[in-house]
């Protein structure tokens, strides 16, 4: 597994260590049966602005978000180790952390997870959907020692 971690803040955020990240990554691909492949992935954190430009370009929303995935799809005939990119806004994490009572680790922890489940295909529109993936992130957040963080 490579991550490339891109940090871009000109503010003091709280953010994770490499480590950290990593972890939460290999966690995440354990979980959901992807041990055995190899990836790699860009996790890149990112003040407002530039989060709230992706989120607009891409998802059509104002604003920023706290994580938004961009799985890499490979070509057919083209067997590339490529998973994609997360971008995290370290400010949003931090907000929504304080408001949801919980430590900021823990959430930046969720945010990753989550973000990860994205890349290997898991959404949550549909009802049955994120039962599944809610299902899988607070197993996985429990198996590194966090909280339901639902």
């Amino acid at each position: 597994m490579v991550v490339d971690l891109q940090s871009v803040l000109e503010s003091r955020a709280e953010i994770p260590s490499r480590e950290e990240i990593e972890a939460w990554v290999r966690a995440t691909l354990e979980g959901a049966g992807y041990a055995q492949r190899e990836v790699e992935l860009t996790v890149r954190i990112v003040e407002p602005e530039e989060s709230a430009r992706l989120n607009q370009t891409y998802r059509h929303k104002t604003g920023p978000t706290n994580v938004l995935s961009f799985p890499f799809e490979n070509p057919p005939s083209v067997a590339l180790p490529l998973l994609g990119d997360l971008v995290i806004c370290a400010s949003v994490v931090e907000q929504q952390a304080a408001q949801q009572h919980k430590t900021v680790m823990a959430h930046w922890a969720h945010m990753v997870v989550h973000g990860v489940l994205h890349l290997l295909g898991y959404d949550h529109v549909e009802p049955q959907q994120m039962e599944k993936m809610e299902t899988l992130e607070i197993s996985i957040l429990a198996g590194l020692g966090y909280d339901n963080p639902y």
